[in-house]
């Protein structure tokens, strides 16, 4: 086995838009504020769509399930950590009441796509491109991931 081998983070984004808002987490990285989308890693044992799950839940405290895929992205951060980042949308009818419970998060926001893709704080520049795509209108079925146990 080569040394160079290819060993990636997976990781899953929520992109959830109600009432023309779109939720975003606000955590401190290297003591600035700093906005993802809700987002983290797939943990052993568990599907994307339920580390999608899992993460949203513990940065927001909402139960929802995804309900598209929206895009694959392969990224190399500045610090040359490769991640692929599973981005899914999640619609829903009303805002509801956030609670994060994991402690990293300090508060969670509904902004506008605008607000959002001009934010000069975001988390890694997959987030800008996630709102981008979430702005046009193709979409892939969940069924098109397969989770083999």
């Amino acid at each position: 086995m080569s040394d160079n081998q290819y060993k990636p983070h997976v990781t899953m984004a929520c992109v959830v838009q109600a009432e023309n808002r779109f939720l975003m987490v606000e955590e401190r990285i290297h003591g600035l504020p700093t906005l993802n989308q809700p987002a983290g890693h797939l943990e052993a044992n568990e599907t994307l769509l339920e580390g999608a799950q899992r993460e949203l839940w513990e940065e927001t405290g909402i139960h929802a399930a995804p309900q598209s895929l929206m895009q694959i992205y392969q990224w190399t951060a500045s610090d040359g950590t490769p991640f692929i980042r599973f981005t899914f949308a999640i619609d829903l009818a009303e805002i509801p009441e956030t609670m994060p419970h994991d402690s990293d998060i300090e508060r969670c926001l509904w902004l506008t796509a605008e607000e959002i893709i001009h934010a000069p704080n975001l988390r890694s520049p997959l987030v800008r491109e996630s709102m981008i795509r979430y702005l046009q209108p193709e979409r892939y079925p969940l069924s098109i991931l397969e989770n083999f146990k």
